[in-house]
C-alpha cells in the first residue's frame, strides 16, 4: 500500500466523538480548501456507521455550504431519518467553526439480485494498459502542460488518473464534449465494500465540474477561472473493486450563468455500470478589476 492511500484510508477513519457524532480531519498539503471529495466520502463514512450491516448506500444527494477549513477538523452530525423495512435513510450535516459547511442525504438498501436488470454500455475507449502511465506523462506530456496541471501531476496521490482525452490539458477542443479517464487507488485497498464505496465518493468529485469546459477547449487549471462544486449526486448500482481500473466516462450537457452542469457513469473494464454522477458547479470566469 502506498503512502498517499494510506493517509487516505487515515481521512476515512472517522473519530467517534458521541452517538452519531464523528470528526474528521483533512491533509496539511497547503490548499485552501478542504477537496470535495474528501468531505463527500467522509460524510458516507458517518452515514453507513450508523446503518446496520446488509444494507448498503445506493444514494446520496448532497450540497456544498461553505468552503471548508483544511487547518481545522470537521465535525459529522448524523440524524437517524428513516429505518424502514427496505430502505433506510440519513441526513450528515459536516459543520466547521459553529456553521455548517455541507448537507446530505444518504438512502440505503438492501440487494434484491432477483429483479430485472439493464445499464448503458460502456464507451469504445482504450483500456488503461494502452494509455501513457502517470510515469509516462510526468516523463513526457508534463514539460508541455501549463504550471498549475504540472504541479497537479507531480504530487503523489492515492488515486491514479489516466485519461483517455488528455491532449485537453494542451488546449485541444473534443468536438463532442466528451471526457473520459481511468481512475484506480494506487495501492490494495481492504476487502471492506464500503471503504470502496467511500473511496469511489472520495474520486467521483474528481475533475467532475471540470468537464463543464471541455467543449471550449478550457481548464479549471487556468487561472482566469473561479469555481466551485454547488451540489453533488451520486448512485452506486453495483459492486466494485476501488483499486481496480474504473473508466469514469463524463459529459457536460449544459454551462451558462456561471453554473456547469456535469454528469458521469463509471464503468470496470469489463463493462459493468457501477455508479452514476451529477454535479453542479460554480464556473466563473474572473472580472477584471
Amino acid at each position: 500500500m502506498t503512502s498517499a492511500v494510506a493517509d487516505l484510508l487515515k481521512i476515512l477513519d472517522l473519530e467517534f466523538l458521541d452517538v452519531n457524532l464523528f470528526r474528521g480531519n483533512s491533509p496539511q498539503a497547503g490548499w485552501q480548501r478542504v477537496y470535495g471529495g474528501q468531505v463527500i466520502g467522509q460524510a458516507l463514512v458517518a452515514a453507513i456507521r450508523t446503518v446496520d450491516s446488509g444494507r448498503s448506500p445506493h444514494s446520496l444527494h448532497a450540497y456544498f455550504l461553505l468552503p471548508g477549513d483544511p487547518k481545522v477538523p470537521i465535525i459529522y452530525d448524523v440524524d437517524r431519518m428513516r429505518d424502514g423495512k427496505s430502505f433506510t435513510t440519513r441526513r450528515v450535516t459536516a459543520r466547521q467553526h459553529g456553521h455548517p459547511i455541507y448537507s446530505m442525504l444518504v438512502s440505503f438498501h438492501a440487494d434484491e439480485a432477483d429483479q430485472l436488470s439493464h445499464q448503458a454500455q460502456m464507451p469504445d475507449v482504450p483500456k488503461p494498459d494502452a494509455l501513457p502511465s502517470e510515469a509516462e506523462v510526468r516523463k513526457n506530456v508534463l514539460p508541455t502542460m501549463p504550471d498549475p496541471v504540472r504541479r497537479y501531476y507531480e504530487r503523489e496521490r492515492p488515486i491514479e488518473l489516466r485519461p483517455v482525452e488528455y491532449e485537453r490539458y494542451l488546449g485541444k477542443k473534443i468536438p463532442d464534449g466528451r471526457f473520459n479517464v481511468w481512475f484506480k487507488a494506487t495501492g490494495r485497498l481492504p476487502d471492506d465494500p464500503a471503504i470502496h464505496q467511500c473511496v469511489l465518493a472520495y474520486s467521483s468529485d474528481m475533475g467532475l465540474l471540470d468537464t463543464s469546459l471541455v467543449p471550449h477547449g478550457r481548464t479549471l487549471f487556468e487561472k482566469e477561472f473561479m469555481a466551485a462544486s454547488l451540489d453533488h449526486a451520486l448512485w452506486l448500482h453495483r459492486p466494485f473493486r476501488a483499486d481496480e481500473w474504473l473508466l469514469y466516462s463524463q459529459d457536460s450537457p449544459n454551462l451558462n450563468g456561471a453554473r456547469g452542469f456535469s454528469r458521469g457513469l463509471i464503468f470496470t473494464q469489463d463493462g459493468t455500470l457501477v455508479a452514476s454522477v451529477a454535479q453542479e458547479g460554480l464556473v466563473r470566469l474572473r472580472r477584471d478589476p
